[in-house]
């Protein structure tokens, strides 16, 4: 689909914005994004209170979403034991705007808008700067977790989460430096 191989943007310091379409309805969508068992099958499992100022509680382990694969030795407790965020919700506006606190210092915004039977998804990660150095690891996170939820939602084969991964925190790195070059 259009803008789905798309690299993701750097609009702002700090901030990183990916568009994907994707197959609707948006309330489908939002499901992926809301219901902790489906979110676990492309991103992070655990808990959401869907209300501003309700708890969030990511739980990532890789093994999941990517099984059968070796990670790369730093990411290999990720991937076997995994962690868990906690988080807290900004926004949330079923079925079209979910916002939430991701790690210490970041936070991440989902809007999803309706096109005929196709849903835009606009995803934006902001750093309140802490996590500065970490944006092109983000970039090359979400990327790579898209590409696991258009293969989920069209119902093909994913590609390989720690090959492209890794391919992709090495682009990102260089689209970040330029980014910052201005």
């Amino acid at each position: 689909m259009k803008n789905n191989d798309d690299r993701a943007q750097f609009p702002a310091p700090g901030e990183i914005r990916i568009m994907r379409t994707l197959p609707g309805p948006i309330e489908r969508i939002w499901t992926y994004l809301t219901d902790p068992e489906k979110r676990s099958r492309w991103f992070a499992g655990g808990p959401m209170e869907l209300r501003a100022g309700g708890k969030v509680e990511l739980f990532f382990q890789h093994k999941i979403i990517a099984p059968g694969e070796t990670p790369p030795e730093k990411y290999a407790a990720v991937h076997n034991e995994g962690f868990k965020m906690p988080g807290t919700i900004l926004r949330c506006e079923p079925p079209r705007v979910l916002s939430y606190t991701f790690d210490d210092n970041s936070d991440v915004t989902f809007e999803l808008i309706p096109q005929d039977a196709k849903v835009l998804l606009i995803l934006t990660h902001r750093s309140r700067g802490e996590d500065l150095p970490f944006l092109s690891g983000y970039a090359s996170g979400w990327h790579s977790h898209l590409l696991l939820l258009i293969a989920l939602l069209d119902g093909t084969t994913p590609p390989p989460f720690w090959a492209t991964h890794t391919r992709l925190k090495a682009e990102y790195e260089k689209l970040q430096a330029a980014a910052q070059r201005g």
